[in-house]
């Protein structure tokens, strides 16, 4: 299966049978090359309700009459928009017809602003993907957590996704310490670069991560591998 880095936080994942859409923030992202509407997939996820990850994810469900797999909060608030969604929560899984996806905790916030207000949209989350025999983890907007090595026991993963813009989630520091914790086959930083306040080098991370034993995969936009 092929794995697309779309910028920012934003993967498309192929499983040949299935496309899955994951944090789609396009319009706005100075990163991004494709807009929404050039996105075909059948599952869209969205690990929290901000606005960078959440992003255009009603769009895209709606043009492609995709399935939003997502937070409870998040899913009841797309869900009013008139897509199909698919509530989820920490802890919980559920077997889709491309294969299972499973909630993790996430140490972060979330919340859109709106002409009403700011909207709180539960509790951010990791996602835990296994499809084809492989396991891809999303770890969303975090920190750093102990837990993770809860995580990559109970679940080999075969490929980790993981935040290391610093300011808003986890440096490099703590994501290489992520890495030697999930213990993956392969790493892949994200969330970096597309502001100044998340400006670091993912050169540097695949340094630090290196050392752990996984393959690090840092992926231009636009770039693909094969997993």
């Amino acid at each position: 299966m092929e794995l697309t880095y779309l910028g920012h936080s934003c993967f498309l994942l192929d499983t040949g049978a299935h496309r899955l859409i994951f944090d789609p923030f396009l319009s706005g992202n100075p990163k991004a090359t494709v807009a929404p509407d050039d996105i075909t997939c059948d599952y869209v996820l969205v690990t929290h309700g901000h606005g960078d990850h959440m992003g255009d994810a009603v769009a895209i469900a709606r043009n492609n009459d995709a399935t939003i797999i997502s937070n409870n909060e998040v899913a009841v608030y797309c869900g009013q928009q008139g897509v199909s969604v698919h509530p989820m929560h920490i802890g919980g899984a559920w077997n889709f017809p491309f294969g299972r996806v499973k909630l993790t905790i996430a140490h972060h916030g979330a919340g859109i602003e709106t002409d009403d207000g700011l909207i709180y949209l539960g509790n951010p989350t990791g996602m835990l993907v296994t499809t084809g025999g492989r396991t891809i983890y999303h770890a969303g907007d975090t920190g750093l957590f102990l837990d993770m090595k809860l995580i990559g026991e109970m679940h080999p993963i075969d490929v980790a996704l993981l935040p290391t813009g610093d300011n808003f989630t986890m440096g490099v520091d703590d994501a290489a310490k992520a890495v030697e914790f999930l213990q993956p086959k392969i790493a892949v930083p994200m969330h970096y670069g597309t502001f100044d306040l998340i400006d670091t080098d993912p050169l540097a991370f695949a340094e630090k991560a290196g050392v752990h034993g996984a393959r690090i995969e840092v992926m231009p936009v636009d770039a693909t591998i094969t997993i």
